[in-house]
């Protein structure tokens, strides 16, 4: 008869989250005007319990296919500081209006410590010397 040996595994600790360095309450909503904003089966399902809708509905209504990157994508909308804007946000409060239930792309932006484009709208904020400017170039 043989003994039966318990090895512990452990599991891996998921890496943390760098910290952030930037107020994304002070940006215009750049990173939701990116014009192809892929989400996935995930999301959607998200989206619809958030909006008490079937997932067909959810899919039809808020995504549409982008051949070219051969994914499903958020819709847009026009906007009125960029040309335009993912379509749960919020263009006269600058917010995204589905946070809790936002795809798992813009839970995870960006992928660094720091934005690049809030770097670029501090500094042209203080060249202006106006804390509300934003840069659009």
């Amino acid at each position: 008869m043989t003994k039966k040996v318990s090895i512990p595994i452990r599991a891996k600790s998921a890496p943390k989250a760098p910290k952030k360095s930037y107020d994304c309450a002070k940006c215009p909503g750049y990173c939701c005007s990116y014009q192809l904003i892929e989400i996935n089966k995930r999301d959607i399902a998200r989206l619809a319990r958030h909006f008490e809708l079937e997932y067909s509905v959810a899919e039809e209504r808020f995504t549409k296919y982008d051949a070219s990157q051969k994914a499903r994508v958020l819709r847009h909308r026009k906007d009125t500081v960029f040309k335009t804007i993912c379509m749960f946000f919020d263009q006269k409060e600058r917010r995204c209006t589905v946070y809790e239930s936002r795809p798992g792309v813009c839970r995870d932006y960006p992928l660094a410590k720091r934005c690049g484009y809030y770097d670029f709208l501090e500094f042209e904020r203080d060249q202006q010397d106006d804390p509300d400017y934003i840069a659009l170039t």
